[in-house]
C-alpha cells in the first residue's frame, strides 16, 4: 500500500518505442525448426520487432519511450525527480543504463537506477516508483522497461527465439490526491526457489563465461517451458484476486486489464479462471512477442492512446518474470 494516506502517485504520460524491423514467423522458419501455425498456436505471435545489430542499446529505444512519456505529460526531463529503469539487458553491466538514460535526456543530477526483475521489471519499477512519491519529497518519477531481448536469446534454439522481442515503454508519476485517479495498490513478490526454471547459466560470479558456455549456449535464455506456464497462470490469478480483494473490488468492476505479454496462452487462462472477458484485457503480443520489463508498459501506452480509457475506470496490471518475481496492481483512470 502506499506510504503515505493523503498522496497518490498518479500516471500523467506514457510512452513506448518499438524497432522499425519486423520479424515475421516465417523469418524464423528459415533458421530454426519451426514453422507459423506452431509458434503461433502455442504463444499468439505472429510478428516481433527486433533491433539491427549494432543500431540501438536498451538505453536508446529507452530515450524514445521516454521522450514520448514526457511529451504526452507536458514535462520536460528537468522536472523529473528519479528515473528507475526495469531492464535485464543493460547497455553495459556498469554502470546502470538509467544513469545513460538520464544523460540522454538532460534531467539534472537525480538519482537513476536499474531494477533487475525479469518480465516482471515493469511492474517492480512501477512500485518502487509510486512508493518514493508517495513516500513524499519526489514529485516526478520516470518508470521505464526497456529490453533488447535479441541480445540474450539462443537464436538455435526454437523453443525461446521465436517468443521475444526488443522494446521500450515508460510512465510518469506524479504526486496527487489520494481520492484522485492513481495507483491504487501494488502486490509484489519472488519465489527463489523457481530461479533456475528460467534464467541464463553463464556470464554473472557464479558462472563465469567459459569457450565451453558458449559453444553450449549457455551465456543465453534458457526456459523450462511447461514448469513456467503453470507456475505463471496459477500466480497471476491469485495475486490479481487478492490485490481486488484488499481493495474491495470484483473482476466485474476491472474495466481493462494490462497484463504482461508473456504467451497468450497464458493471459487466455488467467482471463478464464477470474472471468473477466477476453475483451478486456489489453494485448499486443501477436504483433510485438515478449518484450520482457517493457511489455506491460508498452501496452499501458496503447491502451492510454486507444481512447478505450475513461476516466475512474479501474484498470488492473500484472506480470510475471524470472526470479520467480511477480505482481499485480489497481489503478484509477
Amino acid at each position: 500500500m502506499s506510504a503515505t494516506q493523503n498522496i497518490r502517485a498518479k500516471v500523467v504520460g506514457t510512452g513506448h518505442y518499438v524497432p522499425e524491423r519486423v520479424v515475421t514467423n516465417a523469418d524464423l522458419e528459415k533458421i530454426v525448426d519451426t514453422n507459423d501455425e506452431w509458434i503461433q498456436t502455442r504463444t499468439g505471435i505472429k510478428t516481433r520487432r527486433l533491433v539491427q545489430e549494432g543500431e540501438m542499446a536498451t538505453s536508446d529505444m529507452a530515450e524514445m519511450a521516454a521522450r514520448r512519456a514526457l511529451e504526452d505529460a507536458g514535462l520536460t526531463a528537468e522536472d523529473l525527480d528519479m528515473i528507475v529503469l526495469g531492464t535485464v539487458t543493460p547497455d553495459h553491466h556498469v554502470p546502470a543504463a538509467a544513469c545513460r538514460l538520464q544523460k540522454r535526456l538532460g534531467a539534472g543530477k537525480i538519482p537513476a537506477f536499474d531494477l533487475s526483475a525479469a518480465c516482471a521489471g515493469s511492474i517492480f519499477a512501477l512500485s518502487v516508483g509510486e512508493r518514493f512519491v508517495t513516500g513524499g519529497g519526489y514529485k516526478r518519477v520516470l518508470v521505464v522497461g526497456g529490453e533488447t531481448m535479441s541480445s540474450i536469446v539462443n537464436w538455435k534454439d526454437r523453443n525461446t527465439c521465436v517468443l521475444f522481442g526488443d522494446a521500450a515503454g515508460a510512465a510518469i508519476l506524479e504526486a496527487g490526491p489520494a481520492d484522485g485517479p492513481g495507483i491504487m495498490d501494488v502486490i509484489i513478490r519472488s519465489d527463489g526457489d523457481m530461479y533456475d526454471v528460467l534464467y541464463i547459466p553463464q556470464g554473472g560470479s557464479a558462472q563465469p563465461i567459459t569457450p565451453e558456455g558458449l559453444a553450449a549456449g549457455e551465456d543465453r535464455v534458457i526456459m523450462k517451458g511447461g514448469e513456467t506456464f503453470k507456475y505463471a497462470v496459477r500466480t497471476l490469478t491469485k495475486t490479481i484476486k487478492e490485490v481486488l480483494e484488499r481493495n474491495n473490488l470484483t473482476a466485474d468492476d476491472v474495466s481493462h486489464v494490462v497484463a504482461h505479454q508473456a504467451n497468450m496462452r497464458i493471459i487466455e487462462a488467467v482471463a478464464q479462471r477470474l472471468k473477466v472477458p477476453m475483451e478486456k484485457w489489453v494485448t499486443n503480443i501477436q504483433d510485438y512477442g515478449n518484450t520482457s520489463s517493457a511489455s506491460a508498459l508498452v501496452a499501458l501506452d496503447s491502451a492510454r492512446r486507444s481512447g478505450n480509457v475513461k476516466p475512474g475506470e479501474i484498470m488492473v496490471f500484472a506480470a510475471i518474470g524470472a526470479g520467480f518475481s511477480w505482481g499485480a496492481g489497481v489503478l484509477r483512470a
